[in-house]
């Protein structure tokens, strides 16, 4: 069943000041309707969502790898979207032999053969699929902490560098989500008044 099946890859998060960083992995299928389906920066909000929808509904797989803030700042982010996407397709299960086609330049270490494609997500259907559906899903686990710390409203950011996001690190400092490493050790001493404890 697995034979000659792409599993299409790809990441969202890499440049936020703040929370995860989100790889998807997504077979589709011979049969998949691919209308639609592009480089989800690209896409509406309202298109995106639509999409991951029917992508959830109607792929023949697809699995989310997750690297915590925490983990980014110990790895550093390159290697964490790495471990994020290798996490990614290891949930995958029931599939013995696919090809993996992932977005930008580097290949995660899996026991699959991989290809990398610059602006894959705008290329290959499956990687658009991948896109699409971890930027969603990191959307709303940005819109779930915002709830946990509304002073941020990560809702609105998602944890960008926005001015409105950097405004409110300086007036009330950094929380658990914060990735330490992308502020600098010096922002963090002045400004850490949250801790894992404080929610």
């Amino acid at each position: 069943m697995s034979e000659n099946l792409i599993c299409g890859v790809d990441e969202a998060g890499r440049g936020p000041l703040a929370g995860p960083v989100y790889a998807a992995a997504v077979i589709l299928g011979p049969d998949f309707d691919t209308e639609g389906l592009r480089d989800s920066k690209k896409l509406s909000e309202s298109k995106r969502y639509f999409l991951a929808a029917h992508i959830k509904k109607n792929a023949l797989a697809w699995s989310l790898g997750i690297c915590s803030a925490s983990e980014i700042d110990e790895l550093n982010i390159h290697q964490a979207t790495l471990l994020a996407m290798r996490r990614a397709i290891e949930g995958l299960n029931g599939f013995a032999s696919i090809k993996v086609l992932v977005d930008g330049l580097f290949c995660p270490q899996i026991d699959y053969p991989c290809q990398a494609i610059v602006k894959g997500d705008d290329k290959i259907a499956e990687i658009s699929a991948a896109s699409i559906i971890a930027k969603t899903e990191r959307d709303l686990k940005m819109i779930e902490i915002d709830k946990v710390y509304p002073v941020y409203q990560f809702k609105q950011h998602k944890g960008y560098a926005t001015h409105l996001h950097k405004k409110m690190i300086e007036t009330e400092g950094i929380c658990e989500y914060h990735r330490k490493s992308f502020l600098g050790l010096k922002v963090c001493e002045i400004y850490v008044k949250y801790s894992c404890d404080e929610k």
